[in-house]
């Protein structure tokens, strides 16, 4: 399925990115994490940069350019939890990547909203654009460079993708826009399996990944909120959304001052998901007004996902997430591949005093986080909610939306929300009421009703395993192209 979606949103996914994904054995009741994310170039470094005259990484082109790991991850997973084949996973991208899709609506309305990058790459501009204009919807596109990539990878595996002639043509084109990336930097890259952590919410153990993801935060949140009743008819009041926020700001500032590789630098986790944590952080916020503390992001672009739940007949799950950052990433294709690289590198920071700085083969602080409770060891959801920054806070109101208002997981998941951006300024979506508006302004929130010419509150799929009927039940989320689906 992604292998399909990296052919068909080109802009948001592809085998120049990363991917992450928690998988639920049925079989041993266990949660595996697998980390598919690229790491800084051996010569990266932050001093480098700031030789250089950077005041931070750009946040397109070759500099912006982390290791690719989302193939290998892929790859992995299917090896290690798949019955298909490498052949049949690639098949039908293959097949559309040659003959061609045609484009939705969504799709066509977000590559016009990146025409300058689309027409600043000579191969994004030969691919997507028609008689010289962005691709329109109902206009079907190829990417005859993709298939063949992919050929190559199904006839020869990961090797040549990493160590063979696709590595090498990746090192050609980055030492042709003076990039870091060497034939060493591919052959070193490798998936990491790790430990999922938790964090038991109203009796439901709520998992995410561990750093270098931002995990960490939506736990962090719900640590925070769980001292709070929240109960239905609190979905329409102030103090909800109020509480919500402050939770978030945070979080947020644990995450950009500690979460990065913990290779390079340790996140204490017990500690932040303890409950003495929690009681200290609450009292931190004022039900009256907002904190003075102003929370600045380190990533400055909109990052495009694909996000996608699974779970078989055996009850075995997964929620897989998968990205190459920015929107078509770094803008930059590699010279007869089809290979879009991501811009996963802008996550870094230039600041020698930040543990997210970067250095050579460090992974940096990543966005990307798949969801998954139990119950009694027993997987019972699969989620995800895409976004970048918006992930662990759309995380955290789905959650709410499912276990605190008691809505089912379609409302719960179509529900508006709102977004903390920078500073004090908040976002929110229609649907939710004016005197809610009013009431946050009056806390201090500098409110912004959502302008709806672009999704700014992510999007998520997700799927409830009823274990009392033996019924699958999913849901997809209104702002994005996507669909629920059982056979």
């Amino acid at each position: 399925m992604l292998c399909t979606l990296s052919v068909v949103e080109p802009h948001m996914v592809g085998i120049g990115g990363d991917a992450f994904a928690i998988i639920y054995s049925s079989k041993d009741n266990h949660l595996y994490g697998m980390n598919g994310s690229g790491r800084a170039p051996s010569k990266a470094n932050y001093s480098w940069f700031l030789q250089q005259g950077f005041a931070r990484i750009p946040e397109e082109g070759i500099l912006s350019v982390t290791i690719p790991g989302a193939l290998d991850g892929w790859i992995k997973a299917v090896e290690r939890f798949g019955k298909l084949t490498i052949s049949e996973i690639f098949e039908d991208a293959i097949y559309y990547a040659e003959n061609g899709f045609p484009v939705t609506e969504v799709i066509s309305g977000e590559w016009q909203a990146s025409e300058n990058k689309i027409k600043s790459d000579k191969y994004l501009n030969q691919i997507y654009t028609i008689n010289g204009r962005i691709a329109q919807p109902g206009d079907v596109v190829r990417n005859p460079d993709l298939a063949k990539t992919y050929k190559l990878i199904v006839d020869n595996g990961l090797e040549i993708f990493y160590r063979g002639t696709i590595a090498k043509t990746i090192v050609k084109f980055s030492d042709s826009k003076n990039g870091l990336i060497d034939l060493e930097d591919l052959k070193n890259h490798s998936t990491t399996w790790v430990d999922p952590i938790s964090f038991n919410y109203r009796g439901y153990e709520v998992w995410e990944l561990p750093p270098n993801t931002q995990g960490i935060t939506a736990l962090e949140i719900l640590n925070i909120l769980d001292g709070y009743d929240l109960n239905p008819s609190d979905y329409r009041k102030t103090e909800y959304y109020h509480l919500l926020i402050e939770a978030k700001k945070i979080a947020f500032q644990t995450r950009n001052s500690l979460v990065t590789d913990p290779l390079f630098s340790g996140v204490p986790i017990e500690t932040i998901l303890s409950k003495q944590y929690g009681d200290e952080c609450r009292k931190r916020i004022n039900i009256e007004k907002i904190s003075t503390q102003k929370i600045n992001f380190q990533n400055r672009t909109i990052p495009h996902t694909v996000y996608v739940s699974v779970v078989d007949k055996e009850r075995n799950a997964v929620s897989f997430i998968s990205s190459i950052s920015g929107i078509f990433g770094s803008g930059l294709t590699v010279d007869g591949t089809g290979i879009v690289l991501q811009n996963r590198g802008t996550s870094f920071s230039l600041d020698p005093t930040q543990p997210n700085r970067i250095e050579g083969n460090k992974r940096t602080m990543h966005t990307l986080i798949p969801g998954m409770i139990t119950q009694n060891g027993k997987c019972k959801l699969s989620f995800g909610i895409m976004g970048g920054d918006m992930q662990p806070q759309g995380h955290v109101q789905f959650l709410i939306n499912l276990l605190d208002q008691k809505l089912n997981i379609q409302e719960a998941m179509d529900a508006p929300r709102v977004r903390h951006t920078q500073g004090n300024v908040v976002l929110i979506e229609k649907g939710i009421p004016r005197s809610i508006f009013e009431g946050l302004s009056k806390k201090g929130h500098d409110v912004i009703k959502s302008n709806h010419q672009t999704n700014q509150f992510g999007g998520g799929q997700a799927i409830l395993i009823d274990d009392d009927s033996g019924v699958l039940l999913g849901a997809s989320d209104r702002r994005k192209d996507g669909c629920a689906i059982g056979y």
